[in-house]
């Protein structure tokens, strides 16, 4: 990784904290952009050239999920082996999600932060609308087809977020990555012949 890089990887990373440390400290709506620029000791144009909304700063890896799921191409031209595939990948991206970002901050605020849920909310209808767009654009599913399989990931990853979320508020160790394995296997044992 070159100076650059890891000068963008650096404010991005003290941004994000800032923000999650403001949103702990005075609430949601009560953290602006400003604040957030005066933790971090840059300009408020700085912070919006790394993050489109406090939002973003907040739950960066969204965006992430969203472009990966959209980008992930399958060897399955049937529903549910795509469905599989794309189960996979979520898997590692919730594993990279645990691994690399502020996880269980996030998680306890969107118990506390009933606006959090809204914002998510709001991303995962961008995560389905984009997702079920390009599967229908790469070809073998219908768009009612298409639209159930985006809708299912999507499903798997909040609920297996909202457990965890949910667990750690209450104090109860646990571990995000089985969480989301135990999701997808109830969700199979659910539907087991889809």
């Amino acid at each position: 990784m070159g100076i650059r890089e890891e000068h963008r990887a650096q404010m991005l990373r003290e941004i994000q904290g800032a923000t999650l440390d403001l949103v702990e400290e005075q609430g949601l709506d009560a953290t602006t952009i400003g604040d957030i620029a005066a933790r971090v000791g840059i300009s408020e144009r700085t912070v919006f050239r790394y993050y489109g909304s406090k939002e973003h700063a907040l739950m960066p890896g969204q965006q992430s999920l969203i472009d990966t799921l959209v980008c992930s191409e399958s060897a399955h031209a049937e529903a549910s082996g795509i469905l599989g595939d794309l189960l996979a990948v979520c898997r590692e991206l919730f594993a990279l999600e645990v691994a690399q970002s502020d996880f269980r901050r996030i998680s306890r605020l969107m118990v506390r932060e009933p606006e959090m849920l809204r914002i998510v909310a709001r991303q995962e209808r961008n995560l389905v609308e984009a997702l079920s767009s390009a599967l229908v654009q790469r070809g073998p599913l219908s768009p009612i087809q298409a639209l159930l399989v985006a809708e299912v990931v999507t499903a798997a990853w909040r609920v297996a977020w909202q457990t965890f979320a949910r667990q750690e508020f209450d104090g109860v160790e646990s571990d995000p990555v089985e969480l989301f394995d135990e999701t997808v296997r109830e969700l199979g044992s659910l539907f087991p012949r889809a």
